[in-house]
């Protein structure tokens, strides 16, 4: 059966650019004022000085006002997609960098569309509180959880794969915002290629689907290993974003 979370995942990009819905559907490129507009999606407790992102016909950037000179040359009659290339982006890293700015981590997102089924018959089980949640704080799942609890953007469910008393692998979800569940895959080294992480990852899925939830996969472009997980749980891409830090502020880690 297919999935279509597109119009939900308008309405949340709008929130978290400052623009409408729609603008997603446009083709030309949009230029907005950032702003930290309630019900974004919690990774920064301040306003970006720059997010761009794009679902396919067009970019959308929201940014300080200090920067839309330049990028509205930047983006003037470009393809939305086409600002994502290096290119584009090596002059935009120096223009961010003349206002003591960066550019993050470009992030390739996935939303469900398909569902299907994945065979596995490893032991399974469940943390569903922040009381259970509490004891995997120590560093062994950086991609499942978060580093620590995050009352802005908190875990909410994780489960572990088991071979006899030895975990193999965990799947998590932090909720970034209202319904919109994020989840992360680790699965040890000596576990790896037996289907853990994809076994986990879609157990995940449908548990934040049967909770009412929105399930977002996120990967980097060139961890293959991740994006094979995501398509064997029924995930295609949706969209691509990228936004800017401040110089002496190290990144956060982001996705699987």
């Amino acid at each position: 059966m297919e999935i279509d979370y597109m119009d939900r995942l308008k309405r949340q990009l709008a929130i978290d650019l400052n623009c409408s819905s729609s603008d997603f559907d446009r083709t030309e490129n949009v230029l907005t004022v950032s702003a930290a507009n309630e019900g974004r999606r919690m990774y920064s407790k301040e306003k970006y000085f720059f997010q761009m992102a794009t679902m396919g016909s067009n970019a959308v950037i929201s940014a300080d006002e200090a920067l839309h000179p330049f990028l509205r040359e930047f983006m003037a009659d470009r393809a939305g997609h086409r600002l994502f290339e290096q290119e584009k982006l090596a002059v935009l890293e120096c223009e961010l960098n003349t206002h003591g700015y960066r550019l993050c981590r470009s992030h390739h997102m996935c939303l469900p569309k398909f569902d299907v089924s994945v065979r596995g018959d490893f032991p399974v089980k469940w943390f569903k509180s922040r009381v259970e949640l509490a004891s995997f704080y120590d560093g062994r799942f950086p991609n499942a959880l978060c580093e620590r609890y995050l009352e802005e953007r908190p875990d909410r469910i994780a489960v572990c794969a088991y071979d006899g008393g030895e975990i193999m692998g965990m799947a998590g979800c932090s909720e970034d915002a209202p319904g919109f569940l994020q989840i992360g895959i680790d699965v040890f080294p000596q576990y790896r290629g037996k289907g853990v992480g994809t076994y986990l990852s879609l157990l995940m899925k449908n548990e934040i689907i049967k909770q009412g939830g929105m399930p977002v996969y996120g990967t980097a472009a060139a961890n293959i290993y991740s994006q094979n997980i995501a398509v064997n749980c029924g995930f295609r891409p949706a969209w691509v974003e990228i936004e800017a830090e401040k110089i002496e502020k190290k990144p956060e880690r982001y996705e699987t």
